[in-house]
């Protein structure tokens, strides 16, 4: 769906505007809600609870990512009829490295059975790092600028 959204409805780079983006995800929806449908009668309730509750979540989850988005776009000066080509390829690749790292990890794991700590360990230190007030001031000061 990437490939055809690039190549077909965004050939040409231009802005997108709010009209237009609104009807892309009506049509989104739709077709979510269509999948969640014959999930239902093809799995069963169940099944399509789980489809729902997962494409929810993933949605909610992505919203904090439009922000971001927005950041990175106003410090380079992204003009916004490249915005939709430069979120494509950063998606693309961001799907790309995740697979990555998803096959090194699950090969350390397998092979290292204590690297389950010292991810956890490493995570707790980000998420220790990341709340400092320090950090917080330091972040709201590059967003600010």
């Amino acid at each position: 769906m990437l490939v055809l959204d690039l190549r077909v409805f965004h050939r040409r780079g231009r802005v997108v505007r709010s009209r237009e983006a609104l009807l892309r995800s009506a049509m989104w929806f739709g077709l979510a809600a269509a999948f969640a449908g014959i999930v239902f009668f093809w799995q069963g309730r169940q099944v399509a609870v789980e489809f729902v509750t997962g494409y929810v979540l993933e949605l909610s989850l992505s919203v904090d990512n439009l922000f971001l988005f927005l950041v990175i776009f106003r410090y380079f000066a992204v003009p916004e009829e490249h915005q939709h080509r430069v979120l494509f390829w950063g998606i693309l690749g961001a799907m790309v490295m995740r697979g990555c790292f998803i096959l090194a990890g699950v090969g350390l794991i397998q092979r290292f059975h204590w690297i389950f700590y010292v991810l956890g360990a490493l995570l707790i230190y980000s998420g220790i790092r990341l709340a400092s007030p320090a950090n917080t001031r330091s972040i709201l000061r590059r967003i600010r600028q």
